[in-house]
């Protein structure tokens, strides 16, 4: 990866790397697709029909806070301990993440383990495409859940925003929000997936859709085109910024982009748009 200039090279694998780690003890590969709910998608029947080999299903609305309306919310830490290390993951425990489209939901596991304190963690790059294109073997069916170990949370406050955070942040000036949606539903051009959501995005706000930071193959751009683009919506190391979304999962790729390029950590609004736009409470600016 160090010939795209990336500054944390190891926050992604190639299919070609992955697939030579295959099979060590201390490695768990993870499927973490999460689909739109207008999609109409089973992510879970889509592993099974062909998956990496031995790679887990993590749905992130089961490692999440049940007690909340919210989707897929970070659980305490407690209790992401206890999911997590029913994946067999422990501390010293190597953890790659790809999704069935290349980038949408992959990012969000990378994120999740580092909030939770676990930095042994990559993303496949390119995901599942990637590894098809490369003539990589598929498996298909269940796969055995490994024994539970102990994970040892430790929380990192500063990796999550939450609703008070954004609005502390906006009304200093001192915040770069970054919204990582389409463009046509930050203009409300197109509608939300979820139903009750307003269109359109927090004033002040500013558009990277996720995408814009990789190319056709759904690789992440060279880390002089992702420091671009990442620039040109305000992200460039000197005011303290936070990634939003629909729901807290495309927005970790902008957390993964600056990242590999070296920028201080994007914090990611969790509740998102979902929680922003299904407010009656919070301001929306249209176009």
């Amino acid at each position: 990866m160090t010939e795209r200039g990336f500054a944390h090279p190891e926050a992604l694998i190639d299919a070609a790397a992955l697939a030579a780690a295959l099979g060590a003890p201390d490695l768990v590969v993870i499927d973490i697709t999460k689909s739109l709910p207008n999609e109409n998608r089973d992510d879970r029947a889509a592993w099974r029909a062909a998956h990496i080999p031995a790679a887990l299903f993590l749905d992130i609305d089961e490692v999440a806070d049940r007690t909340t309306q919210l989707p897929h919310m970070l659980p305490s830490p407690e209790d992401f301990a206890r999911m997590i290390g029913a994946f067999g993951i422990g501390n010293d425990t190597r953890v790659v993440f790809y999704d069935q489209k290349g980038m949408s939901s992959a990012a969000r596991g990378w994120w999740m383990m580092r909030v939770f304190g676990h930095d042994r963690v990559a993303v496949l790059d390119g995901g599942l495409p990637a590894w098809r294109a490369a003539g990589l073997p598929l498996e298909t069916g269940e796969v055995p859940p490994p024994p539970p170990v102990r994970f040892r949370a430790s929380f990192r406050p500063e990796l999550v925003a939450d609703l008070a955070r954004v609005r502390r942040g906006l009304a200093d000036g001192d915040l770069v929000l970054v919204d990582a949606r389409p463009a046509a539903r930050f203009r409300a051009e197109a509608p939300e997936p979820r139903p009750g959501i307003r269109g359109g995005h927090v004033p002040g706000a500013r558009s990277l859709p996720h995408l814009d930071l990789l190319d056709d193959a759904c690789l992440f751009r060279p880390a002089a085109e992702l420091r671009a683009r990442l620039a040109q919506a305000g992200l460039d190391g000197t005011r303290p910024a936070i990634a939003m979304c629909g729901s807290g999962v495309t927005a970790c790729a902008i957390a993964l982009a600056a990242h590999l390029v070296g920028l201080p950590e994007v914090a990611v609004y969790d509740g998102s748009w979902t929680e922003w736009g299904g407010r009656d409470d919070t301001p929306v600016e249209i176009g």
